[in-house]
């Protein structure tokens, strides 16, 4: 079976209780930082600024950009005053709060089997920690990327959204390259974990203990039990009812808000080489795949989407816009501006779209092609698209990482 399974951290691969962690976390950073700033004004400055990275729905800006821009000016400081500190506390401090978790017995062999099977394997543990912390406690559960092959593990470096947002899940499932197979989310909080997932469409299976009863409903969990009980969970369920279902319209909206946010991530570093190879003659470079997602989207999306708002069942011709990128020579245009001008176009859509609720969407159209349609299905048809061109981007930047690795 080809499976992507997404595996949250704290309290599914290794025990730790964030009510009981978080507060000594935050103390012990506050102590560090004690310096420099009082200490309850610290606690109550990373609240807050953990409070913005939950909240974030920008797509051009990481979680840790979104952390610094409300921690550092509010305590009066600039990043580099305190960078070497901080970094400090994670070689030093940060290790000491082993004490308060414990190694979870099925852990391991859960990631082991998961790798022998060939599944694709991802930490999806909420990023709202710097990536050393995350990989600190992924050793304190006993897993370690050089013993058990990791396909992705989040931490906000890199990624834009938090749990339980499903653009979180998008995200992750864009810097994959939208795989193929199934798709499982498994996690101990039904809100973060299971809500959030199954709100993209994915399924969801529920660590708990003691025999709860799972809530049932749209956003519940697909199967629940103990770690140990989730490949006999796999094993024992039909293939169609772990495929992924993203034609909700809020399925829809994740996954427009994680294509930006993904290609931010996945093409940052390039060099200008990077953004005009192809990796075969009649095979787009990134620019020329940017450059198709931008004007897409400001010509034809967001028009066809504000004259189906706005008129009463209107007329929606077709468009080949495939032969604009040799037309508008999108190989020589900069890759990084066209990102940056689909990403202000692609939230102006986002913006259009997210309060218009179901009646909106429901809305009627006259397409040249496919006959009467509604918003839903024309604005389902870009999400498709998007993980079309999120793909061929991820493979396209596969192929330029080979040719580093063999230079």
């Amino acid at each position: 079976m080809t499976l992507t399974l997404l595996l949250d951290l704290d309290d599914t691969l290794l025990d730790n209780d964030i009510a009981t962690f978080l507060p000594v976390y935050l103390q012990a950073l506050a102590n560090h930082l004690a310096p420099y700033a009082d200490r309850k004004r610290i606690v109550a400055t990373l609240l807050d600024a953990t409070h913005e990275m939950i909240q974030n729905q920008r797509p051009d800006r990481s979680l840790s950009e979104t952390f610094e821009a409300a921690f550092f000016p509010a305590i009066g400081l600039k990043r580099g005053a305190l960078a070497g500190l901080i970094d400090e506390f994670y070689a030093e401090v940060f290790p000491t709060l082993q004490e308060y978790t414990s190694v979870k017995p099925a852990a391991i062999p859960l990631v082991e089997t998961a790798a022998q099977r060939g599944y694709r394997v991802v930490i999806a543990t909420n990023p709202l920690f710097p990536r050393t912390a995350i990989f600190q406690r992924l050793a304190w559960a006993g897993i370690s990327p050089e013993r058990h092959p990791l396909s992705l593990v989040t931490s906000y470096e890199t990624f834009h959204f938090s749990k339980p947002n499903p653009a979180y899940y998008a995200e992750i499932l864009a810097r994959l390259g939208w795989p193929e197979g199934a798709i499982v989310m498994v996690g101990d909080n039904l809100e973060n974990d299971i809500a959030g997932a199954r709100c993209l469409g994915l399924p969801a299976f529920w660590i708990t203990q003691n025999g709860k009863t799972p809530p049932s409903g749209l956003y519940g969990p697909s199967g629940a039990g103990s770690l140990a009980d989730l490949i006999p969970w796999l094993d024992s369920t039909p293939q169609e009812q772990l495929a992924a279902d993203f034609n909700r319209p809020e399925s829809i909206l994740a996954i427009l808000r994680s294509t930006p946010a993904a290609l931010d991530s996945l093409t940052r570093g390039l060099e200008a080489e990077d953004w005009r190879h192809r990796p075969a003659l009649d095979e787009w470079a990134l620019n020329e795949i940017i450059c198709h997602l931008r004007d897409g989207e400001v010509e034809v999306h967001l028009p066809r989407t504000l004259r189906v708002l706005q008129e009463e069942n209107p007329f929606i011709s077709g468009r080949d816009t495939d032969p604009w990128a040799e037309e508008r020579q999108y190989i020589e245009q900069d890759g990084r501006t066209a990102l940056a001008d689909f990403t202000r176009a692609r939230v102006e859509m986002l913006d259009v779209l997210t309060p218009i609720g179901i009646p909106g969407w429901a809305r009627p159209a006259r397409h040249a092609i496919f006959g009467p349609t509604d918003l839903q299905e024309l604005v389902g048809i870009v999400s498709t698209h998007d993980r079309l061109h999120a793909r061929q981007a991820f493979e396209t930047l596969q192929i330029i990482t080979a040719r580093r690795g063999a230079a």
